[in-house]
C-alpha cells in the first residue's frame, strides 16, 4: 500500500495486488514505503545502525511529550507481551504488590504474567462492557496499603474499550502509588503525554499505531525507576535495566537487534509525522470507527460498546441472531473480498472484531461495509441484528 500526504490529509491507496487489508489491531496494513525500507540489510554494531536506534528512541520520548528530560526510552526484541513482562518484572519489586485493572483478555493476561513472575496482585474485572473507574482506584488503593503499583490497559483491544486513564493515573497519583500502563494498540493515536498523564512506565510496540512491522516493542519509563530496577529481572533477556544501561553505554542492542524492523520503524515514524502527529492519526483512526460503525448499523449489526466507550482502534460487533449466520463462513467471505478481520475474544457473547487502525480511510471503511453486505447476502442472512438475549445481557452488565 502507498500513502500520499497533503498537509494533515492522508489517502490511502489500494495494497498490493493479490494482499488483502489487515483489519486487525496488529499486525496491521502499512505503507509500501515502510515495507521497501526493510530491503537494505543492516549491520547491528555499525555507526548508521546506532543512529537510528537513538532516533527512534528519541522520537518516541517527543510523542510522549517527555519535554522535561525526566523518561527514557528503551527498545526490547520481541512481540508487545514481551514487552509487558519486561516492564512487569523489572519495574515492580519482588516484594511489590499490584493492582491490576482488567476489564478483558489483556488485563487479565497481566495478571496472569503476575503470577508466573511471582508478584502479588490484586485483580479488579470489570467484565467486558465497562472501564475500570478512578473512584473505584481510589476505594482499593484507601483499603489496602500493600499496594505498591497500578497496573491499567489504556486500550483493551479484546472488546475495543477506551479505558480512561487520565482518572486512574490521578486516582493513583493520588494515593502515592505508581500507575504502569499497556498502551500497546493505543500509543501514537490516543494521547498519552507524560505530562497529562503521570506514570511510571508504558509499554508499546513497533506495529500498531505507528505502522511499522512487529519484532520489536518499547518501555518508556522514569529515569529513576530505570536504575530502581538494577538486578529486578526475573531474565536477562527481559532486564529493561541491563538493555537500558548496556544502550546508554554504547548506543547497541544487547542482542541481535530486528534491524529491518528498526528500519521500517523509521519510516513509518516519518509517516506519522507527517501526518500530523499523534493528532493527525486519531482523528483518521476516529473517523474510520465512526464510518464503519454507521455502516454497519445499516446492515443490523450492533456494535458491543456504548459509544463513551469505543476507541477508535478497534470496534467489537455481536454476532447476528439469524440461524444461517456462521463466523467461519463470514470470515472467508470477508478475506476473498480482500479484508482479514478478528475473531471475538469475549467469554460472554458470540462476537467479532473490526481494526479500524493501519494504512486505511475512510473510503477502505465503506468498503468494508460493502463486503459484509454480500457476506450476508451469501449466507442467506436477511438481517445482521444480534439475539436479544446478548443485548440484554450487555444492559444488564453495564449497570
Amino acid at each position: 500500500m502507498n500513502s500520499m500526504f497533503d498537509g494533515s490529509v492522508v489517502v490511502c491507496e489500494a495494497p498490493v495486488q493479490g494482499e488483502p487489508y489487515l483489519l486487525t489491531p496488529g499486525p496491521l496494513t502499512t505503507a509500501r514505503s515502510t515495507r521497501e525500507a526493510m530491503l537494505r540489510d543492516w549491520g547491528s554494531w555499525d555507526g548508521d545502525f546506532r543512529a537510528m536506534t537513538a532516533q527512534l528512541r528519541a522520537s518516541l520520548l517527543d510523542i510522549a511529550g517527555d519535554t522535561a528530560g525526566d523518561y527514557d526510552c528503551v527498545p526490547l526484541q520481541g512481540s508487545g507481551s514481551y514487552c509487558v513482562e519486561a516492564m512487569l518484572g523489572s519495574l515492580i519489586p519482588r516484594d511489590g504488590h499490584a493492582l491490576v485493572l482488567a476489564n478483558g483478555a489483556y488485563g487479565k493476561r497481566i495478571a496472569t504474567t503476575l503470577g508466573y513472575l511471582g508478584r502479588a496482585a490484586t485483580v479488579l474485572d470489570k467484565g467486558d462492557y465497562l472501564p475500570p473507574r478512578g473512584e473505584e482506584v481510589e476505594r482499593l488503593l484507601a483499603a489496602d496499603p500493600r499496594i505498591t503499583h497500578v497496573v491499567a490497559v489504556h486500550c483493551e483491544t479484546s472488546s475495543g474499550i477506551l479505558n480512561p486513564l487520565e482518572e486512574i493515573a490521578a486516582a493513583t497519583a493520588k494515593h502515592g502509588r505508581k500507575l504502569l500502563i499497556d498502551s500497546m494498540s493505543a500509543f501514537g493515536a490516543v494521547p498519552l503525554d507524560v505530562r497529562q498523564i503521570p506514570c511510571e512506565a508504558f509499554v508499546s510496540s513497533a506495529n500498531k499505531c505507528i505502522e511499522g512491522v512487529p519484532g520489536f516493542g518499547f518501555v518508556i519509563a522514569r529515569k529513576d525507576a530505570l536504575r530502581d530496577a538494577k538486578g529486578r529481572s526475573h531474565s536477562l533477556a527481559l532486564d529493561v535495566h541491563d538493555q537500558w544501561e548496556v544502550m546508554n553505554r554504547t548506543g547497541q542492542w544487547r542482542f541481535t537487534p530486528p534491524t529491518h524492523t528498526v528500519a521500517a520503524f523509521i519510516e513509518a515514524l516519518r509517516l506519522h509525522k507527517l501526518e500530523g502527529g499523534q493528532p493527525g492519526r486519531l482523528a483518521r483512526y476516529a473517523n474510520n470507527r465512526d464510518v464503519l460503525v454507521a455502516g454497519m448499523q445499516g446492515l443490523g449489526f450492533e456494535p458491543l460498546l456504548n459509544a463513551g466507550w469505543r476507541s477508535p482502534i478497534i470496534v467489537t460487533f455481536f454476532a447476528p441472531a439469524h440461524p444461517s449466520f456462521e463466523f467461519e463462513r463470514f470470515y472467508q467471505s470477508m478475506k476473498r473480498q480482500g479484508f482479514i478481520i478478528y475473531p471475538g475474544k469475549l467469554t460472554a457473547v458470540d462476537s467479532f472484531r473490526i481494526g479500524c487502525i493501519g494504512q486505511v480511510d475512510e473510503h477502505v471503511m465503506r468498503r468494508v461495509v460493502g463486503a459484509c453486505a454480500h457476506a450476508l447476502r451469501e449466507m442467506g442472512v436477511a438481517h445482521a441484528a444480534p439475539p436479544a438475549a446478548a443485548l440484554d445481557e450487555r444492559k444488564r452488565l453495564a449497570q
